[in-house]
């Protein structure tokens, strides 16, 4: 067998090294994740945003779709290290996505007396506004990944959420049981 140069070696190395890590940050799902199945009819209407992943929408109490925003009463820490009330932010970053528009939800599901539901304002998916502003985190195990360029881009950009320190939802909720 022939001896190859090394520096051919050494540049099919390079060649493959880089193939690699341009392809990498592109990886996704495969196939795309499905919309979840619909679970009851559609409703719409004027929103009242309750906190950052809940609202109250013709007489539904309503969870947004495979996201999860902080508590009311959840506090984080800005990029600085200083606390803020991330918890009003995030309900207020909901109020500002869906504006004086009217509300549409699909419901998927059921939690805690709540339809779990995909909601839109203006055609924009509400979760998927919520994860990208960074205000919310994908709640992957429910989404599928639906929501997971989303989140990787507001980390990536360090919004919201990402710009400082946080605890996640679920366990600043079981530190804070009632």
């Amino acid at each position: 067998m022939p001896r190859r140069p090394p520096f051919l070696i050494a540049l099919i190395i390079i060649a493959i090294v880089a193939a690699i890590g341009s392809g990498v940050h592109e990886w996704r799902l495969w196939p795309p994740a499905k919309p979840p199945s619909r679970t009851g009819e559609s409703f719409s209407g004027r929103a009242r945003v309750v906190d950052g992943d809940s609202l109250e929408l013709a007489g539904h109490r309503v969870r947004l779709f495979g996201i999860d925003a902080p508590e009311s009463r959840q506090e984080c820490r800005d990029a600085r290290g200083r606390f803020y009330d991330c918890g009003r932010e995030a309900r207020d970053a909901l109020a500002r996505a869906i504006g004086s528009q009217s509300v549409s939800c699909t419901p998927v599901g059921e939690s805690y007396n709540r339809d779990v539901a995909v909601c839109t304002a203006n055609g924009r998916d509400l979760s998927e506004a919520m994860v990208r502003s960074g205000h919310a985190l994908e709640l992957r195990q429910h989404s599928r990944g639906r929501y997971s360029d989303a989140e990787r881009e507001a980390r990536n950009a360090r919004r919201g959420l990402w710009a400082g320190d946080f605890e996640r939802p679920s366990q600043w909720r079981q530190e804070h049981a009632r």
